[in-house]
């Protein structure tokens, strides 16, 4: 098995409009050179318009070109299944929008169509987009695999219709799945022009003869296909796997290599230009100095691994993992970092330095905060939240800790340890974060061993919140150790309501909903739960009060016994 830093893949293709006047097919390929061969990975897309339209041929160009000019600008962050899928709802969104406009609007079938199949390579994953009835094959130790779903409906033996397609209606059902790459995987993308006209035999055959020429074996197929009668248009696709990247291989295993873990630095020393001006923080897991910037002369913060981690490979990972991600976020609400201006000698992040403290200590500061300052800080928590959902990603860690409230109140998310990218995990192994969050605030799913989402996230945030309000956690320490469904469905929440604080009824009815161990009953949008935490609910607002058993459980059942042994007494006195 060839194993390297890089993918390699090697492409061949060939197209004829056979015995049509012209050719409306289009395809295409890019390969790009890294980084952005590691970041999205190699695309492959072939289009067959349909035979009833004389503009086909302009929907299979602008679908390939398309797919392929815009796949690439799509943030690195999204999974390729969500760079994909958004582009191509976008092209059917433009080609149904053309044929509205034309003279075709009357007559989709002559309008802006065409199938469209699509191959993105990234990592050792390949990623499959399809939509009509050409074909994505794969050979493999000399098995013929095909990996598609034709969309035709067959109305007889002789007669069908496509059912899918490009541009034929608003709405677009995309046919996706992915396939572990092995080296020598040999794709083989073709429309109905070729696969129809030939055997599975000679297909075999000819891609193990011209392996060694892709472009002569799709040649070959096309010329095959043509002599056994094809009437329509012919192409084919070919896709070699030539080398996989290793596991791990990419952008932070090449800094991991090139860099020393930094020795503890004391006040004064400098690294790089950067002078240390005292320790702030230091662990067995990291050392967080302030540091003055030697170009601008501001204060940074410059934070390194231990040095007895040195060895822990995926510690280091998700280390140089911080610095990645907050790069690609531009947001009030989110640490900020700073690109290196000159080489650096040893692994450390630089970032922003924030004079404030962390919520866990303005907590402790502020014990009983006011409802509408709790809103404040709640609504920038759901903002940086929401730059981290936009792209993709999963903080995974929030608590009052990874939170700072500088001098001016504005707050801040810090500390993406535990962040989870999709666009990431395309390129590697998924890392095991069910437990790199602080379990007070870890979303019951993660106990589970399951996936964290968006719904997570809002959880973490809504214990912070109820926390704020009432000093305590909604479950106390009952979730880590609710290791089962069953478990965690006899969880009680707390009444975040109590005699000495002014909160609304209805307040607790929104948290009680963001912390519920279920995520399919929490809230599904960050948007949603900071509106409803300021905007009463309707169906909320004529609730009564909890009764007196959920509130103070003790005193409700001292009253019945009081009750009892009076009704007792009575009948013995009588």
């Amino acid at each position: 098995m060839k194993m390297t830093n890089h993918l390699g893949v090697t492409v061949g293709r060939y197209s004829d409009k056979g015995c049509k006047p012209g050719n409306q097919d289009f395809h295409g390929a890019y390969l790009p050179r890294e980084p952005q061969l590691t970041a999205k990975g190699v695309a492959v897309a072939l289009a067959d318009g349909i035979s009833s339209s004389e503009v086909s041929h302009i929907a299979s160009q602008a679908a390939v070109t398309g797919f392929l000019e815009d796949y690439f600008c799509t943030s690195e962050t999204w999974s390729v299944k969500k760079s994909a899928q958004r582009v191509l709802v976008a092209i059917n969104s433009w080609l149904y929008a053309q044929t509205r406009q034309s003279q075709y609007r009357y007559d989709r079938d002559k309008g802006y169509v065409c199938t469209f199949s699509a191959l993105v390579i990234k990592s050792t994953t390949a990623h499959l987009f399809h939509i009509g009835d050409a074909r994505i094959y794969r050979l493999r130790d000399a098995r013929l695999e095909q990996l598609t779903n034709d969309h035709r409906f067959w109305v007889s033996r002789e007669k069908s219709y496509l059912a899918r397609a490009l541009g034929i209606n608003p709405h677009l059902e995309i046919d996706y799945h992915s396939v572990q790459l092995e080296p020598g995987d040999l794709f083989l993308l073709a429309t109905d022009g070729v696969y129809e006209f030939l055997s599975e035999a000679f297909i075999v055959d000819t891609l193990q003869r011209d392996d060694g020429d892709l472009d002569q074996a799709a040649r070959r197929l096309v010329s095959e296909a043509l002599q056994q009668g094809s009437d329509d248009n012919l192409t084919a696709q070919l896709v070699r796997i030539d080398s996989l990247p290793a596991s791990g291989a990419g952008e932070f295993q090449q800094q991991l290599s090139d860099l020393p873990l930094p020795p503890v630095l004391e006040p004064r020393a400098t690294i790089d230009g950067y002078r240390i001006v005292r320790h702030l923080h230091a662990s067995s897991r990291s050392h967080v100095y302030l540091a003055i910037d030697p170009e601008s002369g501001a204060e940074v913060i410059l934070k390194a691994p231990s040095v007895d981690l040195q060895h822990d490979v995926p510690h280091l990972e998700r280390f140089l993992t911080e610095e990645w991600i907050a790069r690609r976020i531009d947001n009030l609400h989110v640490l900020r970092t700073f690109p290196p201006s000159r080489r650096r000698t040893a692994l450390y992040t630089v970032t922003e330095y924030i004079p404030g403290q962390t919520l866990a200590q303005w907590m402790i500061d502020h014990p009983q905060p006011n409802l509408e300052t709790v809103r404040g800080i709640v609504e920038q928590i759901a903002k940086g939240l929401r730059a981290f959902h936009r792209l993709e990603m999963l903080h995974q860690d929030l608590r009052p800790a990874n939170v700072m409230v500088d001098h001016s109140g504005t707050v801040k998310i810090i500390d993406f340890g535990s962040a989870r990218v999709a666009g990431i995990e395309d390129s590697s192994q998924p890392a095991d974060t069910a437990r790199l969050g602080t379990a007070q605030y870890a979303a019951p799913e993660y106990f589970l061993g399951e996936g964290g989402s968006p719904r997570s996230d809002i959880y973490s945030l809504g214990v912070i919140t109820y926390q704020m309000l009432s000093g305590q956690l909604p479950y106390g320490a009952q979730v880590a150790r609710s290791q089962t469904r069953a478990a965690q469905n006899r969880l009680v929440y707390r009444s975040v309501l109590h005699d000495k604080r002014d909160i609304p009824a209805w307040v607790d009815d929104v948290l009680r909903r963001a912390v519920h161990p279920n995520p399919a009953k929490r809230y599904a949008e960050l948007s949603e739960f900071v509106y409803d935490l300021r905007h009463p609910n309707q169906s909320l607002l004529h609730r009564s009060r909890p009764p007196l058993i959920e509130r103070k459980p003790v005193a409700f059942w001292q009253a019945i016994s009081a009750v009892l042994a009076a009704t007792v007494a009575y009948l013995l006195a009588r």
